[in-house]
């Protein structure tokens, strides 16, 4: 290869020096097309709430369904006085997956008497006509007999109590021990 300065040589020509060499693809990006694309998406305020709900929804379906985060999450509810929310959504899940119908009317009778009643031991905060609503079926229960309880239940853990357990001491800690469980 020639010796040649590089102030001196064109790019096009370094090219024909290396054909065996692989290059790269290269794309011409607009930097500040960039930078007018992401200042159009964070403007929009629909998508960051819904990114922001998103993000949180995972967050807390995780928490339900891991035993070590479910646990830690727990925990966390009973220093609050409010566990009773995350016995009634896994309650809620053992009711729907109930087989036998003669169980189902004994378990609807038994969570409605736990959870829902007025005065009830552990009582969740549902409405006036989500009460009603589970009252009225108890007669004759379905699967679904308790959904818009459980779903208002989630929503009240999602908005509140979940994101306050994610800036807690022992989700913190927890999620530290298990990185240094991950490299061990």
């Amino acid at each position: 290869m020639p010796k040649l300065l590089f102030s001196k040589i064109r790019f096009h020509e370094l090219k024909d020096l290396m054909p065996n060499m692989k290059r790269p693809r290269r794309h011409k990006k607009d930097v500040q097309g960039l930078t007018v694309q992401k200042l159009n998406n964070d403007v929009n305020p629909s998508n960051l709430s819904w990114e922001t709900d998103h993000k949180v929804h995972l967050t807390l379906e995780r928490l339900l369904r891991d035993k070590k985060y479910l646990a830690a999450f727990r925990s966390f509810l009973k220093s609050e006085f409010s566990e009773e929310n995350v016995d009634f959504w896994l309650a809620c899940e053992e009711f729907r997956s109930t087989a036998c119908p003669d169980n189902l009317h004994w378990r609807a009778e038994e969570m409605y008497k736990r959870f829902i009643q007025p005065k009830a031991c552990r009582e969740v905060n549902v409405d006036h006509h989500i009460r009603e609503k589970i009252k009225k079926s108890l007669d004759k229960p379905s699967h679904s007999c308790f959904d818009e309880a459980q779903k208002h239940v989630y929503l009240l853990m999602e908005r509140d109590s979940c994101p306050r357990f994610l800036h807690s001491d022992a989700y913190l800690s927890l999620k530290r021990k298990s990185r240094t469980m991950w490299y061990i």
